[in-house]
């Protein structure tokens, strides 16, 4: 007779999503919707946001429907809420009753309670670094997250806080790699404007160079975008783009 199947632990679970998952944003999605499940508890999932500060600038980068997505937006219109707060502040921030609710001011109550929700819990998770995160946990039920659920949200936190640490890194050196590529292209292409120049006036790569750099400050033009026009003048066959010193005997 076989054994019994081990029920999965929270971390096989979350391992289970990342191997599953198209990119790091379906995994935060997913990570997201699979919160709100656990979160719940009894009746109706709860709604879910996963809020990331980064660069003083927040953003949700996982949600478990629209709605969670669009609440938590409600917060960085604002600037100040409880996700906000306890991912600045690392700490949890606990919202009983929006409709009792006046820590952020009337705005904000009002305007998730417009959405049908009544009560918040916000938890931060520790991911180390300069990026600051919370999980955020909305429910349609006024006194949804007690003592019970809070303890079990904080549990849950600790858990999947690993998870989203690697994913948060992993995305911040796909952005990274990213900005990096298109200096890269936008240098390699300064760099071939910068030959053309050369050799369209004979002239040193200082020279061509600073060529470049007035036709750029004159015209008002980014160099980069400067220098993208004239490789796909030359290269492309269209009317070619010539740059030179100006004449300083006709200056005066």
């Amino acid at each position: 007779m076989l054994p019994p199947e081990k029920a999965l632990t929270t971390v096989d679970q979350i391992q289970n999503l990342i191997l599953e998952s198209a990119d790091f944003e379906d995994f935060l999605n997913e990570l997201a919707r699979f919160s709100a499940h656990q979160m719940a508890g009894d009746g109706d999932d709860a709604l879910c946001g996963i809020t990331l500060l980064r660069n003083r600038k927040a953003a949700t980068i996982g949600w478990s429907s629209d709605s969670a997505r669009e609440v938590d937006e409600i917060q960085y219109s604002l600037s100040q809420g409880p996700c906000l707060t306890a991912a600045e502040e690392e700490r949890e921030v606990h919202v009983p009753d929006l409709f009792e609710e006046d820590r952020w001011g009337p705005d904000y109550a009002n305007a998730v309670a417009a959405h049908g929700l009544r009560s918040v819990l916000s938890l931060p998770f520790h991911l180390q670094g300069d990026a600051k995160a919370a999980l955020n946990l909305y429910s349609d039920a006024p006194n949804k997250f007690d003592e019970k659920a809070a303890a079990k949200a904080r549990g849950y936190t600790r858990e999947i806080s690993q998870a989203l640490r690697l994913a948060v890194r992993f995305s911040l050196h796909a952005d990274s790699a990213t900005n990096l590529r298109a200096t890269l292209e936008s240098r390699t292409t300064i760099d071939i404007a910068i030959g053309i120049v050369m050799a369209q006036n004979r002239c040193s790569q200082d020279s061509a160079a600073r060529i470049l750099t007035d036709a750029s400050s004159n015209s008002n033009v980014k160099l980069r975008d400067i220098a993208k026009s004239l490789v796909e003048s030359v290269g492309g066959g269209a009317t070619r783009t010539h740059y030179q010193e100006p004449d300083k005997s006709q200056a005066g």
